[in-house]
């Protein structure tokens, strides 16, 4: 059983949301809230494994829920928050990211209708995995198209195979187990492919997410790296 706590603005929306999801048998909707403060005092009250929360909400309609998932990092890490947003804009799901891509989901309105795609967001959060919108996905991979090809062109074929692993979401354990290396190996091959890409300072968003959307933007792979609690934080 997954306890979720619902946080939006529009009575219509969360009671839409809330309607969906109330008969699945592995969800339990533990509080509705309809804005930050009330949020934050059901957090404390129930504690729920996840928190559905729309990006903006009162009291100052800006970007709550980015917020609120960066102050549960600090005082719930264990709580998964999925970000609904109608914007499409990539550097929101960025500012989401920015922290680490664990336990966290960015899903734009669009797709809340599809209960499916709205449940596997839910799994992965409270597995402590990401899930990220296919539509921001492509909008970040195009943003990562200025100079790819030269840079990954430098990579040597075991760091294109350890950087392929990388994007599909693959730890640094599972890379080892897949190669046959040794996890030293695999962290001095990674560290090697930073350098290269140009990411070795990366300070707004992880660095695994950077060198995966390069992999994706150079080779037109459809398959997201946030796939569900495949992905693990880290380096």
């Amino acid at each position: 059983m997954v306890t979720v706590a619902i946080a939006e603005d529009s009575i219509f929306v969360r009671e839409g949301i809330g309607q969906m999801l109330a008969d699945h048998d592995e969800i339990k909707i533990v509080a509705s809230c309809g804005d930050l403060p009330s949020l934050v005092t059901a957090v404390e009250t129930h504690e729920p494994d996840v928190v559905l929360t729309d990006i903006r909400m009162p009291p100052t309609e800006t970007d709550e829920g980015i917020r609120i998932a960066a102050q549960l990092r600090e005082t719930h890490p264990g709580i998964g928050v999925v970000v609904l947003s109608q914007f499409s804009e990539p550097e929101f799901a960025l500012a989401l990211l920015q922290d680490g891509s664990d336990g966290r989901a960015y899903m734009l309105k669009e797709r809340v209708r599809n209960r499916a795609e709205l449940l596997s967001a839910i799994r992965a959060v409270a597995a402590g995995g990401s899930w990220v919108d296919p539509k921001i996905v492509e909008l970040l991979v195009a943003q990562q198209t200025e100079n790819r090809n030269s840079r990954l062109g430098e990579l040597t074929p075991r760091e294109r195979e350890v950087l392929t692993l990388l994007a599909h979401g693959a730890s640094n354990a599972a890379i080892a187990d897949e190669l046959v290396l040794t996890k030293r190996a695999v962290e001095k091959h990674i560290n090697s492919i930073f350098m290269k890409l140009g990411l070795a300072g990366a300070q707004d968003v992880s660095k695994r997410v950077k060198a995966a959307l390069m992999f994706l933007a150079e080779t037109g792979t459809d398959a997201s790296p946030w796939d569900g609690d495949r992905v693990t934080g880290g380096r």
